[in-house]
């Protein structure tokens, strides 16, 4: 792929993958800016919490989809590399945990890379999501088992011998999620961190 073409598509890339979905679906609905309430994240999770089910199951796919759609036209019809499909992984998940859109200050990535992993190994995504539903079932924290499912995915795309770049890639993007979730893990750590279904202390 010619490196100009490239470069252009990690932008556009960028630019679909930082739309604020949380944020765009709660105005389009008529209610409050979720940032303003519960955690303040942009996320599924907290729409969930602060909005109802309806607009945090529709934030949840559209944060999926952002991730998963632009990777997979690019696997499809441009045949990428695997260094070069695992940057755009990288991209994709930068664009929505800092959208230009909200002044950088974005979601923690786990429904985006959850629509990466769609793309760059399903299997291993599906590890990640076996290990994160059952920390979720046992202890109630989302944000334990979205920490665990960052690790375990990219461990698996090495275990199960994909091809180096694209490993690399996974566990670039599993290190910014966990990152990302660096005041959870501060929070759990303390004994403080709210449990799913909790309503949580405001911002």
């Amino acid at each position: 792929m010619d490196l100009t073409v490239f470069i252009a598509l990690l932008i556009a890339i960028y630019l679909i993958a930082a739309i604020p979905t949380g944020v765009v679906l709660t105005r389009l609905m008529g209610l409050e800016d979720v940032r303003s309430k519960g955690s303040g994240n942009i996320g599924a999770t907290n729409v969930y919490r602060v909005a109802g089910k309806l607009p945090g199951i529709l934030t949840l796919l559209g944060d999926i989809l952002k991730g998963f759609l632009p990777l997979y036209a690019v696997k499809l019809w441009l045949a990428p590399t695997p260094l070069q499909l695992g940057l755009a992984g990288i991209v994709a998940i930068i664009g929505h945990c800092y959208p230009v859109y909200l002044r950088f200050k974005g979601g923690k990535g786990v429904a985006t890379a959850l629509g990466i992993f769609l793309v760059l190994d399903p299997l291993a995504l599906l590890g990640g999501c076996l290990v994160f539903l059952a920390a979720v079932a046992a202890t109630r924290y989302i944000s334990l088992g979205s920490v665990l499912a960052a690790i375990v995915a990219p461990l698996l795309t090495i275990l199960l011998h994909r091809p180096l770049p694209l490993a690399l890639c996974t566990l670039a993007i599993g290190a910014l999620i966990i990152w990302r979730h660096r005041e959870n893990l501060r929070r759990l750590c303390a004994g403080t961190e709210n449990r799913f279904g909790a309503k949580p202390p405001a911002p």
